[in-house]
């Protein structure tokens, strides 16, 4: 490329060196910087450098300067900050919708909006955990789709799939298949929500007249149609938060009044899982009771019995009876005759 050319580009490659290499614990002297942009083929005078960096600056690039036994320059406040951005790399790394390859895509993205010196301390952050991650790549295209299908106001069609052991040939192995012999499903598309490290469409099903979700990465041949959505009158007053409190794990069913009773030191449990909010009256000297809307479902009833009798179900009585009867089923299977 021509010597003119390149010292038009001088201002890019300068702001470029000094993105990449310096932070506010690695500045570089006027010297190191004419060498680094030498390495591109461009020759640059200490004074037209001067005036350079400060061009870069009065166009927002925070170039700042510390004097020691001779003059550095760095780059200092940045869009992100390295705690923030570990932040956002925790949350990929913990993901599991996100898969090993997408989250070392994405880490290696984040670690551009930082020096190469600091980026280490992001990519170290790759092997926390080994955490079991998602396999179908295809949930990004999915949640996109989703995402136009929702700005443009049009329903979906897909095939929803559930896992099913295969035990055919040698290979035995765990397989998506399509549930309803792969009938399409068709939907008005509402919201996305991530719960429990999952994706899941919340949308609103017309043959049923019912809201539903769905699991995103469960979701295949995703179409947006011409048709517009159905169930607007049922979302303009739809709660997504109290929703998918009341819905243990995304386990669908009829919403239900349920009376708890809860030792005091439970209260935190009771916070986390329905908010602060929640409307508790006094029973006793070491307990309270407490409404709360729920789906009854196996995960409720796990839930309630994780927490080892700290929190009991008062009523109604259907639900009393439905978690005495799983109690005593399950303990039968662990009594020998």
């Amino acid at each position: 490329m021509p010597k003119s050319s390149m010292q038009k580009q001088k201002l890019l490659y300068l702001q470029k060196i000094m993105l990449e290499k310096t932070d506010e614990n690695h500045g570089l002297t006027a010297s190191e910087i004419i060498q680094q942009l030498n390495m591109y083929g461009i020759k640059c005078e200490r004074k037209s450098l001067y005036d350079d960096l400060n061009i870069l600056s009065v166009f927002g690039l925070d170039i700042c300067r510390t004097r020691t036994t001779t003059v550095k320059y760095y780059v200092g406040s940045r869009e992100f900050e390295i705690p923030e951005l570990k932040l956002l790399v925790d949350a990929i790394q913990s993901s599991k919708f996100i898969t090993p390859k997408k989250s070392l895509s994405l880490i290696d993205k984040l670690s551009h909006l930082v020096s190469e010196n600091e980026a280490h301390q992001l990519q170290r952050q790759v092997y926390v955990s080994n955490r079991v991650k998602n396999i179908n790549e295809k949930i990004y295209y999915n949640v996109d789709t989703l995402h136009n299908a929702i700005s443009a106001d049009r329903q979906v069609t897909f095939k929803y799939c559930r896992w099913e052991t295969d035990f055919s040939g040698k290979n035995r192995k765990i397989k998506l298949t399509g549930r309803k012999n792969g009938e399409l499903y068709v939907v008005s598309p509402w919201a996305l929500w991530w719960d429990d490290e999952n994706y899941y469409l919340i949308a609103y099903d017309g043959y049923a007249d019912m809201i539903k979700h769905y699991r995103v990465d469960k979701m295949e041949s995703i179409l947006i149609t011409e048709k517009c959505r159905d169930g607007k009158s049922c979302f303009e007053s739809f709660d997504l938060s109290g929703y998918t409190t009341s819905v243990f794990s995304m386990f669908g069913g009829k919403l239900t009044e349920v009376k708890l009773s809860v030792d005091n030191e439970f209260v935190g449990v009771i916070a986390d899982r329905f908010g602060s909010d929640v409307f508790i009256a006094k029973e006793s000297d070491k307990s309270f009771t407490v409404s709360v809307s729920v789906v009854l479902s196996p995960q409720f009833y796990a839930w309630v019995f994780g927490l080892d009798g700290g929190v009991r179900i008062l009523s109604p009585e259907n639900a009393v009876e439905e978690y005495t009867d799983k109690l005593s089923k399950s303990s039968s299977q662990y009594i020998q005759n």
